[in-house]
C-alpha cells in the first residue's frame, strides 16, 4: 500500500494536475508523508516543494479517499490517495521533480493515474468537472 496525501484543487471545472520529469502520467500534487508528519504537514511541505506556493493549513478540508492500482508498480500494489482542498498564497510554478502543471478537464481522464481517474469520475458525477 502506498499512502499518498494530495491537494484536490478545482477551479472553473478543471483540476490542477502535475507531471514529473520524464513521465507522461499526470497526478494530483502531493506525496508521501515523512516519518512523524501529519497529513497537514505532509501536504503543506509537498505543495511548497512541487508548486512553490504556500497552502493555508487552517483552510485544509477533507475531500475524500480513493484507492486504485499504483502506476508503474508491481501487480497488487495499491495507492491510497487521501485528498484535501485548501487555499494557497503565491504563484504556481513547477519545481523540484515537477516538470509541468496544468488544469485538466474530464476529457483529459486518459492522461491521469488510475486513482486520479476515480477522482475525475466522482467530480464529474457531482458536476464539479467540465
Amino acid at each position: 500500500m502506498i499512502d499518498k496525501i494530495a491537494w484536490l484543487h478545482v477551479v472553473d471545472g478543471r483540476v490542477l494536475a502535475a507531471v514529473s520529469a520524464g513521465k507522461s502520467t499526470w497526478y494530483l500534487p502531493g506525496g508521501k508523508r515523512e516519518p512523524g508528519e501529519s497529513d497537514t504537514e505532509t501536504l503543506v511541505r509537498e505543495i511548497r516543494e512541487e508548486l512553490s506556493v504556500s497552502l493555508d493549513p487552517a483552510s485544509l478540508r477533507p475531500a475524500g479517499v480513493w484507492e486504485a492500482p499504483a502506476d508503474g508498480r508491481a501487480d497488487g500494489t495499491v495507492v491510497r490517495m487521501t485528498c484535501y482542498t485548501a487555499t494557497y498564497s503565491g504563484t504556481l510554478a513547477a519545481s523540484s521533480e515537477i516538470a509541468s502543471f496544468a488544469w485538466l478537464a474530464y476529457a483529459d481522464r486518459p492522461r491521469v493515474s488510475a486513482a486520479v481517474q476515480l477522482i475525475f469520475d466522482d467530480l464529474r458525477a457531482r458536476s464539479l468537472l467540465s
